[in-house]
Order: structure tokens, then C-alpha cells, then sequence
């Protein structure tokens, strides 16, 4: 855009010719071919016809030197492709026309200062497109390197937030353990020394507080007992767990995709595993699979798991326990599962989240 003002700017400074010539036929026709060979170099690739049309015009301003009027816009066109012999011989021509052989002096200050105005305006025009062009590719750099350390930084955190919840998780296995190894232990001879104490009773009056304190007993195990429980089921983490059940699967390859968040609910989990592990044991007793691929994913309405494997196995039959135990399952939170064995064999479940 900025050549064409340029272009422009230069035909526009050419019309000082008027004040020395009246435009004719052969002025228009001038003006008209310089201002075709400028629209050319704007809108055309003229790399490899400037030279013959620069020469075809330096001929025709030979037998009509009205055309040399314009030479300062064909200059221009000339200094921006870098075809310094056609410049310099039409510079030469118009020299020998203008100041050696008419002797006008102010057509060839005219043109002088046209060419000097036609160099000076392409090389501000040039550096500043380089400059616009160092400025969009060190943004663009700028933009991508942005984009890489946010990413970095993401993964990070991503990593991050992963390993504070392994830690989370393997704190409450911990807690849970000491739990259960040290007060339930404790608890646990607590009730028998009180069982035997209520066995060796002989005093009526302490009957009753032994009973109390023996009812206290047993419902602080109970309350522990399920405290436990609860700790160690929300510790389980999906991802690892079913990981470490194809680890041990070494009747194929088996390939695993794990798309899911972290708060998972606790009977999606157990749901999951046990539909893994029997699918899995399945594909060894009734398959001649090469290769299963597990997919766990998390969409925005509900949990997906899908186990296909290329083996083939005979039709499907609803009376095997494997089976009825997952469809029963899968309809106690609600979901829907299909089992296709064409092509091999598939197990594709869908979980609701608002039900779960």
C-alpha cells in the first residue's frame, strides 16, 4: 500500500511538466503508460518483464520524448526491483535529451530532482517495511514464546496440583493404616478385657456399667471401623489402580486412555475397577484377542468407560455372572452399558453425574 502512495505521490509530481508543455495526444498517452507500468508493479510480480518493458518504454520516449515526462514514476518502479542498468541508461537518455540536445534546463532540473525524490521515497518505503516486517516477526516470536511458557507453566501446575493429590491420597492410606494398627488394636483388647471382666463379675452393681461401658466400646470400633473404610475407599486413586491391574494382565498388549478428573465418587471408582478386572478376566477365558484398549473419560454430563479388545468369541450369552454383575452395577448408579462382540468384543458404559 505504502509503494502505491508512493507511485502516486511521483505521477502526481510529474504533472509540474505543464507548466512547461501543453498536454497532446502523446502526453496523455505518457501519462497513461506510466501510470499502467506503476499499477503493474503493484499488483504484479513484474520480476521478470521490468527490464524488457523499462527498454520497450526508453524506445518509445526515443521517437517520443513526451514519454520522458514520466520517467521519474518509471524510476521509481525501477530503484524498488533493483534494475540499476535500465535506470542508469534511461537516467543517461533523458540527461542527453533534456540538457545536450534541447538544452532545457528546467525539464531536466524537473527530472533530476523527480529520480532524486523517487530514490529517496523507495528507500524510506523499503526500510520502513523491513522495519513493520522485524516488528510483526519479533511480536509473532514474542507471541509464541508466551504461548510455550504458559503451556510449561500449565503442565507444571498440572504436575503439581497431581502430586499434592498423590500425597493427599497416600496420607489418608496412612492415616487409615495407623487407624486401624494402633487405636482399633487398642479398642479391640479393650472390649475383650471387658468381656472378661463381665464374665469373672460377681457384684450385681457392676453389672450395668460394664454392659455401658462394653456398649461404648463396641460402638467407638464401629465408628472407627467405618472411618477407615471411608479413608481408605476415597484414597483410591482410579488412574493408578486400574494401571496396576494391566500391569498384571499379560495374556496381550493392552492399551490404556485416562481422560477423568480427580473427585471422582467413590462407587464410580469401585465400579470401574471391578467392571476392568472381569472384563480383562473374561478376554483370557473366552478370547483369542491380540490387543485391548481401555478408555476411562470424563465428559461434562457423565463418566464413560469403554473395554474393546479384536479377539473372537462366540454370540453373547446374558446368563454369564460376569455380565449379570456389571449390568447389575451399572443400573444401580443409573447408567447404561452395550456389549457388541462384532468386529470383536466391546463393553461401552455411560455413568449420569447428576445421578451418581
Amino acid at each position: 500500500m505504502k509503494y502505491m502512495k508512493d507511485s502516486v505521490l511521483i505521477l502526481l509530481y510529474c504533472f509540474f511538466t505543464l507548466f512547461h508543455t501543453r498536454p497532446d495526444f502523446y502526453y496523455v498517452l505518457a501519462l497513461l503508460a506510466a501510470l499502467i507500468i506503476c499499477c503493474m508493479d503493484c499488483f504484479m510480480d513484474l520480476n521478470l518483464y521490468i527490464i524488457p518493458i523499462s527498454l520497450v518504454f526508453l524506445l518509445i520516449s526515443w521517437f517520443c520524448p513526451a514519454f520522458l515526462y514520466f520517467f521519474p514514476a518509471v524510476a521509481y518502479v525501477l530503484f524498488r526491483r533493483r534494475c540499476y542498468i535500465p535506470l542508469i541508461a534511461g537516467a543517461v537518455f533523458y540527461v542527453w535529451t533534456f540538457l545536450i540536445h534541447t538544452t532545457d534546463y528546467f525539464l531536466f532540473l524537473l527530472g533530476a530532482f523527480g529520480i532524486l525524490l523517487a530514490f529517496l521515497l523507495e528507500r524510506q518505503t523499503t526500510g520502513y517495511n523491513q522495519l513493520e516486517d522485524l516488528y510483526k516477526h519479533t511480536r509473532d516470536d514474542s507471541r509464541e514464546l508466551n504461548l510455550l511458557l504458559t503451556e510449561k507453566n500449565h503442565t507444571l501446575l498440572e504436575k503439581q496440583d497431581y502430586e499434592i493429590y498423590t500425597a493427599t491420597l497416600k496420607e489418608r492410606n496412612r492415616i487409615a493404616r495407623e487407624i486401624h494398627d494402633n487405636v482399633g488394636h487398642l479398642l479391640s483388647r479393650s472390649i475383650l478385657m471387658v468381656g472378661a471382666m463381665k464374665a469373672v463379675n460377681t457384684s450385681p452393681g457392676l453389672s450395668e456399667p460394664l454392659n455401658t461401658l462394653d456398649s461404648t466400646l463396641n460402638s467407638a470400633m464401629d465408628s472407627i471401623r467405618s472411618s477407615v473404610h471411608d479413608l481408605h475407599d476415597e484414597a483410591i486413586n482410579l488412574e493408578e489402580a486400574t494401571q496396576s491391574l494391566l500391569n498384571d494382565f499379560t495374556f496381550c498388549p493392552v492399551s490404556f486412555e485416562f481422560d477423568m478428573g480427580r473427585d471422582i465418587p467413590r462407587e464410580i471408582k469401585f465400579s470401574f475397577i471391578s467392571i476392568t478386572k472381569e472384563a480383562l478376566s473374561n478376554v483370557m477365558k473366552h478370547s483369542s484377542a491380540t490387543q485391548v484398549h481401555v478408555t476411562m473419560r470424563e465428559h461434562p454430563a457423565l463418566y464413560q468407560l469403554c473395554i474393546e479388545d479384536n479377539g473372537t468369541a462366540g454370540p453373547i450369552s446374558d446368563e454369564g455372572i460376569g455380565l449379570i454383575n456389571m449390568k447389575e452395577r451399572i443400573h444401580t448408579l443409573k447408567g447404561n452399558i452395550q456389549i457388541r462382540n462384532d468386529k470383536g468384543f466391546k463393553i461401552f458404559i455411560t455413568i449420569p453425574k447428576e445421578i451418581s
